[in-house]
C-alpha cells in the first residue's frame, strides 16, 4: 500500500514526527509518577512566583486524594472541579484521578442556571469551587445532587508577601483581596482539610487507561450542551501525540504558559496532561491579562504558548510597546478559531518563533490535526492529522459516501484520541460515532492535493437562503477586510417568505462612519449575490466564549430581539 498516496499528509510530517504512536497501557496517574521520577525537583508550577515542584505536587496530589476519599469519594464517582487556572486545580484533578474517579469540569463563570444544569446531568455529590463562587453552587441543591462543597481560596497559593499585602487594612489591598477570595459559609475549606490530611495509602487501587477521566461538557455538533467521555487512554495518548508534533520540544526544559482556562478542552490537555508528560514548567494565570501576563513573562521567560488568536495579538502588540522580549517563546500553537495570517506575521516578527494553527473537538480530547512546526506548514488551512489519526471528507446527507478529493464535505475522524461517547446520551452518541470508529465532527471542509485541511463552516451554522448554502466564515472574511470594520459574524435569520436570509452583525473600529449600503456594495465585488448579507447591524461587540470565539448563536439571538 502506498501510504503517502492514500494519506498525502504524511509527505508533509516535519522531520522526526512519527507516523503512529506507541499504544499505551497507563493512566495519568502514571503520567504524574512519571514525571515525579524524572524530573522530581524541576518546578512544575508557578503561580504569581510561588512555586511548587514535581515531587511536592504528586505528595499535595496523595494528600488530596486522601482528603477526597475521606468524603466519600470513590471509584467512578464525579467530582466537580470549578476552578479558575490555580494551583489547587491542578491538585485536585490529579487526586480525583488517583482515586479513579472522573473529573467535571466547569467555567467558574457560569450562571446559576449554566451550572445547575451540568450539575444535574452528571450528579456529583461533591464540588471543588473558587470560594468566591461558592453561594453560587450552593442555590443550586435542590435542584443537583451535590452534598459537600469544598472551597478553595486562591490566595492561599500566592506567594507568602503577596499574601501579607492582601491583609493590609487599605481600600487598594481589600479590593484586590476581594477579586480573588471571599467567605464561603457552608463549605469546607479545602486549605484545612489537606493540612489535616495523611497520604492516601499507596495501595489504593489505581484506575486503568481505559476507566473513564473526564467529562468535558460541550455543545457538540447540536448545540445541546452534553458531557464528553473521555478515557485516560483519550488524554493520555493525545498528550504523547502533541508531543511527537513537536521534536524539538526538550523534555524537562520547557515553560509552558497556562493562559488558556483549564476548564476548557484545548486548556485542560495543553497544560494539565502535554505538560507534565514533558516534565515543563507550568506558569499558571487566573485568566488572562495582558499586563500580568507580560509581568509574568519578564519575571519566567516561556517557551511554548498555547493560545488563541486574540491573544497572540494582544501580547505581540503590547511587548513590541513596551519593549518587552519574547524572543525565548520557540514554539506557538493556535487553536479554537481562525488563525488570521497577519497574526501569524505580526507573532513571529516580534517572537522570532513559529505560531501554528491546529484543530480539534472536545470529543478529540482536543486536537486531531495541526500544521507542520516547519517550513512544511499552510496558513489559512488547520493542518494534517495528527500521528495515529485518519480522517475522511464525506457527504453530510450520507457519510458512508466519501466526497471526490478537493470537493468540500464533512470531516470524519478516527484515532485513539475519539472519545467514547457522551454521559448517559446514547442516541446522541451514535448519532456522531459511526461504525468503525469515525467521529462526525459537523464541520465542513476541503482538503487539498498535500492533505492540508481548511475549515469553510460548521453544518450546524450554514445559512441556507433561497435553496444556496451559505458558509458564515466566508462572508465574515469579506467583512473584515472591509476598511473601517473590526470584526464580523453573520447568521442566517427568518426572512420574507419563510426563507432564511444573510444578516451581519459588524463591529467598526472607533470614529468610522461606514453605512450599512457601503458595507453591502463592498461586499458585492467579492460574493455572489445570495452570501450578500440583506441586513448590516452595527454592534458594540460580539459575544465571545472564554476562549474568544465568536458565539454565532448569541449574535443570533440578539439580532432576533432586535
Amino acid at each position: 500500500m502506498n501510504l503517502s498516496a492514500e494519506r498525502p499528509w504524511l509527505r508533509s510530517y516535519a522531520p522526526g514526527v512519527p507516523t503512529t504512536i506507541a499504544p499505551t497501557d497507563e493512566s495519568l496517574v502514571d503520567l504524574l509518577q512519571e514525571a515525579v521520577h524524572r524530573f522530581g525537583d524541576r518546578t512544575a508550577l508557578d503561580f504569581f512566583g510561588a512555586t511548587t515542584s514535581y515531587r511536592d505536587l504528586a505528595a499535595q496530589v496523595d494528600r488530596a486524594a486522601e482528603v477526597l476519599r475521606r468524603l466519600g469519594v470513590s471509584q467512578g464517582d464525579r467530582v466537580a472541579l470549578v476552578l479558575p487556572n490555580c494551583p489547587q486545580h491542578v491538585v485536585a484533578f490529579y487526586a480525583v484521578l488517583r482515586l479513579g474517579a472522573v473529573v467535571v469540569e466547569h467555567n467558574p463563570l457560569y450562571t446559576e442556571q449554566e451550572l445547575a444544569h451540568q450539575l444535574a446531568d452528571h450528579g456529583a455529590r461533591i464540588a471543588v469551587v473558587w470560594s468566591k463562587i461558592a453561594p453560587l453552587v450552593h442555590r443550586t441543591a435542590s435542584t443537583t445532587k451535590v452534598e459537600t462543597v469544598v472551597a478553595v481560596d486562591l490566595s492561599a497559593a500566592l506567594p507568602r508577601l503577596k499574601r501579607w499585602a492582601l491583609r493590609l487594612p487599605l481600600p487598594r489591598a481589600r479590593t484586590a483581596r476581594a477579586a480573588i477570595t471571599a467567605p464561603a459559609p457552608g463549605t469546607l475549606a479545602w486549605e484545612r482539610l489537606l493540612a489535616d490530611s495523611g497520604p492516601l495509602a499507596a495501595d489504593h487501587p489505581a484506575p486503568g487507561p481505559d476507566d473513564t477521566a473526564l467529562l468535558q461538557y460541550t455543545g457538540g455538533t447540536t448545540g445541546t450542551p452534553k458531557g464528553a467521555i473521555l478515557t485516560h487512554r483519550n488524554l493520555r495518548v493525545n498528550a504523547a501525540q502533541g508531543r511527537a508534533w513537536v521534536p524539538g520540544l526538550r523534555d524537562g526544559a520547557e515553560t509552558v504558559y497556562g493562559v488558556l482556562p483549564l476548564f476548557h478542552a484545548y486548556g485542560l490537555t495543553l497544560c494539565l496532561t502535554f505538560s507534565v508528560n514533558i516534565g515543563a514548567t507550568l506558569v499558571l494565570l487566573p485568566r488572562f491579562d495582558v499586563d500580568e501576563t507580560l509581568k509574568a513573562m519578564r519575571r519566567r521567560p516561556p517557551t511554548f504558548l498555547p493560545a488563541v488568536p486574540p491573544i497572540y495579538e494582544k501580547l505581540a502588540v503590547a511587548a513590541r510597546e513596551r519593549g518587552v522580549e519574547l524572543t525565548s517563546i520557540r514554539y506557538a500553537i493556535s487553536g479554537a478559531m481562525s488563525l488570521p495570517p497577519a497574526i501569524v506575521g505580526l507573532w513571529e516578527s516580534v517572537t522570532g518563533g513559529l505560531l501554528v494553527e491546529g484543530y480539534g473537538l472536545t470529543e478529540t480530547s482536543p486536537v486531531a490535526l495541526g500544521n507542520p512546526v516547519s517550513t512544511a506548514r499552510q496558513p489559512g488551512t488547520v493542518g494534517i492529522p495528527f500521528p495515529a489519526t485518519n480522517i475522511r471528507i464525506v457527504d453530510p446527507e450520507d457519510p458512508a459516501r466519501d466526497r471526490a478529493p478537493g470537493e468540500a464535505g464533512e470531516l470524519l475522524i478516527s484515532g485513539p484520541q475519539v472519545f467514547a461517547g457522551y454521559w448517559c446520551r446514547p442516541e446522541e452518541t451514535a448519532a456522531v460515532l459511526l461504525p468503525g470508529g469515525w467521529l462526525r465532527t459537523g464541520d465542513i471542509v476541503e482538503m487539498n492535493s498535500d492533505g492540508f485541511v481548511r475549515v469553510v463552516d460548521r453544518i450546524k451554522e450554514l445559512i441556507i437562503t433561497g435553496g444556496f448554502n451559505v458558509y458564515p466564515s466566508e462572508v465574515e472574511e469579506v467583512l473584515r477586510q472591509i476598511p473601517g470594520v473590526r470584526d464580523a459574524a453573520a447568521v442566517g435569520l427568518p426572512g420574507t417568505a419563510g426563507r432564511e436570509e444573510v444578516v451581519a452583525a459588524v463591529v467598526l473600529h472607533s470614529d468610522c462612519t461606514i453605512d450599512e449600503a457601503g458595507i453591502r456594495a463592498r461586499c458585492r465585488e467579492q460574493l455572489t449575490a445570495y452570501k450578500v448579507p440583506r441586513r448590516v447591524v452595527v454592534v458594540d461587540d460580539l459575544p465571545r466564549s472564554q476562549i474568544g470565539k465568536v458565539l454565532r448563536r448569541e449574535v443570533r439571538d440578539r439580532l432576533l430581539a432586535v
